[in-house]
């Protein structure tokens, strides 16, 4: 069973992104793939996507990875909870929608993806299919 995440998969992964985006939303995205711990482990922007993505995509896959959730889902604890995200003392985090936590079929984090460069649902919606994808990939 994958206990980590390698480069081969990561970039997998950052393909599986593209193409989902091209395919849904006919537009070009960045994408981040990191680490348990939310370090960058492969990384895409496509032609014509937009420069303020690079971060902003490699920021989603940070949170994700550090939080342990999607991005949509600690956007919504923040409204819930009427906190900020700088309460948790990591000027890095962000709550943008775009960003899904890579687990295992027994729910061992592995790493995270985050997307920018689509409107924040549909940038939700290309990393929560490339969560779905990382157990065909495991093996």
């Amino acid at each position: 069973m994958m206990q980590t995440l390698d480069l081969e998969r990561a970039q997998q992964l950052v393909a599986h992104a593209m193409q989902k985006a091209t395919e849904d939303f006919g537009r070009p995205i960045c994408v981040a793939v990191c680490d348990d711990k939310g370090f960058l482990l492969a990384f895409a922007r496509m032609p014509g996507s937009p420069v303020r993505s690079v971060q902003i995509a490699q920021g989603k896959a940070y949170s994700s990875a550090r939080m342990g959730v999607t991005t949509q889902a600690f956007l919504e604890r923040l409204h819930k909870e009427k906190i900020e995200a700088a309460y948790f003392c990591d000027p890095l985090l962000t709550a943008l929608p775009g960003g899904s936590p890579l687990k295992t079929a027994d729910g061992t984090l592995v790493g995270a993806v985050g997307v920018s460069g689509l409107k924040s649902e549909e940038d939700q919606a290309v990393t929560d299919f490339v969560a779905s994808r990382l157990a065909t990939l495991a093996g």
